[in-house]
């Protein structure tokens, strides 16, 4: 912890007992000034009442809290401009809507179009939005008996008590119904019960659309609003539950103003974000947090010297949901500005896995408990090596390598229970349990003689290592925050080239 305090909190220049070298402390002034400023200094931020903030964490509330009402001062000031009120706010991959629901409620009240791709996540944010009062659940008018008994059909007869098998006993005849038919009964759960949305006046609502962001065009979007077709009141339903369909007025393009906002803009939908305010007219600002910069994929093709030169051959350092690491250039991936570009200003799976680290929100404990694990892991791959489950990697690098950091071959094997990591020997008998039970276990034959006591010399001979890979791995942190500065501002650098181009093409 001395470590990181000296890195990332304490004042370099004060006199220090431990007497860094110069040029480290050098080296953390240069780092520092060139790392983002993290002070939080946020306006007026509107609470979240209890029931808008139903499934987040105490971390999820105060992001969504400063956000929401971020955007609605953004909103606000955007409309002292010449472009006028924003009509609607476009949440880019919006998950379970949490930051939607909270800019639909009071105090702001907006209308949010919610785009998410999962059509499961949509479900479970429209369930959220009944239990935080956006929405309404559709009414069903059920018969009490019809319902116990199409119950009662569904279980076997061991399954009933005693007033089912008394139901069972009475002979039932469905009556008719007013329209003169025999009715069908309703047994669909809840969950399945559709979801009513009900405009009024000064307050706000939801529409949400399922939609793959992949390049930013929204077009497809914007013709959604323009034919949104929004529930009446549940008082309008007809008996069979399916609301008729009222649109509270003629919505043309020429009135949408967007403001396309994302409180987790993963990846590449920084990109698509970006691209919207250029490729869509109607769409006047953005208010975005980029995050998961391991998922951005590149428009350049990186020099070998970048890459690792085993990178291909590690799947178990590719994110599952990423991209794919092919060499193919993406053009929409980074860096997006043509002054980056032109300076080959690529980053390789590494820099953009460690620029997503945050050592500045490390405690002692936290940080124990990390590298524990990264050095409990790194020790494992010692063992399996010298016991001959896995070998080096032939290199295909022009570029030799010397044994010591040859890379080894790639062995997944994920994260253990907590008791797992109480001991290196806990770890390492939890690590062959799960290898041995995997779907493809490698050979494993080696470590049948392993026993506790050559597990413990491993954890005894090594423990000098766990500092040295835990200072490698602060070292590698502090230092990505310069690479998270420049995944930041080459927005801004792009924005700027972007308002060039307007400016020498004569647009407004």
């Amino acid at each position: 912890m001395t470590l990181l305090d000296l890195l990332m909190r304490d004042d370099p220049s004060s006199p220090r007992s431990d007497s860094p070298p110069d040029s480290l402390i050098t080296y953390i002034h240069q780092i520092r000034t060139h790392s983002l400023n993290r002070d939080l200094h946020p306006q007026k931020t509107a609470k979240l009442p209890r029931h808008v903030s139903v499934g987040m964490i105490p971390k999820k509330i105060h992001e969504v809290a400063h956000f929401s009402s971020y955007v609605s001062q953004l909103a606000d000031s955007v409309s002292q401009t010449e472009i006028g009120e924003i009509t609607h706010f476009v949440d880019f991959g919006s998950g379970h809507n949490y930051l939607g629901r909270a800019l639909a409620s009071p105090p702001f009240n907006k209308h949010v179009i919610a785009v998410e791709s999962k059509g499961s996540n949509i479900a479970g944010a429209k369930n959220m939005d009944v239990l935080a009062g956006v929405a309404e659940r559709e009414k069903v008018m059920r018969n009490k008996k019809v319902w116990r008994r199409k119950q009662d059909e569904g279980k076997r007869v061991e399954e009933l008590d005693e007033k089912a098998l008394r139901r069972a006993k009475r002979e039932f005849v469905m009556k008719e119904g007013k329209d003169g038919k025999k009715g069908e009964v309703d047994l669909r759960p809840n969950r399945e019960l559709e979801t009513i949305y009900t405009p009024e006046q000064g307050r706000g609502f939801i529409q949400y659309v399922e939609h793959n962001v992949s390049d930013g065009d929204l077009s497809d979007v914007v013709l959604q609003i323009q034919n949104l077709n929004i529930h009446k009141s549940p008082n309008g339903s007809n008996p069979k539950g399916h609301p008729e369909t009222d649109q509270p007025q003629d919505v043309k393009e020429k009135d949408i103003n967007l403001m396309a906002i994302s409180i987790h803009s993963c990846g590449n939908l920084t990109h698509h974000a970006i691209r919207s305010l250029l490729l869509n007219p109607a769409v006047k600002s953005i208010a975005i947090i980029g995050c998961c910069y391991n998922l951005l994929t590149s428009s350049l093709t990186l020099s070998p010297i970048l890459e690792h030169p085993h990178l291909h051959q590690r799947p178990n350092l590719q994110p599952i949901n990423s991209p794919s690491l092919a060499s193919t250039p993406d053009p929409h991936g980074f860096p997006m500005s043509s002054l980056l570009t032109s300076h080959q200003m690529g980053l390789n799976i590494t820099s953009k896995m460690m620029a997503v680290q945050a050592p500045y929100n490390w405690t002692a404990l936290e940080s124990q408990s990390f590298f524990t694990r990264h050095f409990y892991r790194a020790l494992l791959q010692k063992l399996l090596l010298d016991f001959g489950v896995i070998g080096f990697i032939p290199s295909s690098s022009p570029f030799e390598h010397p044994p010591a950091i040859q890379s080894t071959e790639p062995i997944i094997i994920g994260s253990l229970r907590k008791p797992h990591y109480a001991s290196f020997t806990s770890y390492v008998r939890g690590a062959i349990s799960k290898l041995r039970s995997s779907p493809t276990p490698p050979d494993l034959s080696s470590l049948d003689a392993l026993s506790d006591a050559q597990i413990a010399a491993y954890a005894r001979d090594y423990e000098h290592r766990k500092k040295e890979l835990s200072v490698t791995w602060s070292l590698m942190a502090f230092s990505a925050s310069v690479v998270e500065s420049l995944i930041v501002n080459r927005v801004v650098i792009h924005a700027l080239e972007c308002l060039l181009v307007f400016r020498d093409e004569g647009s407004p």
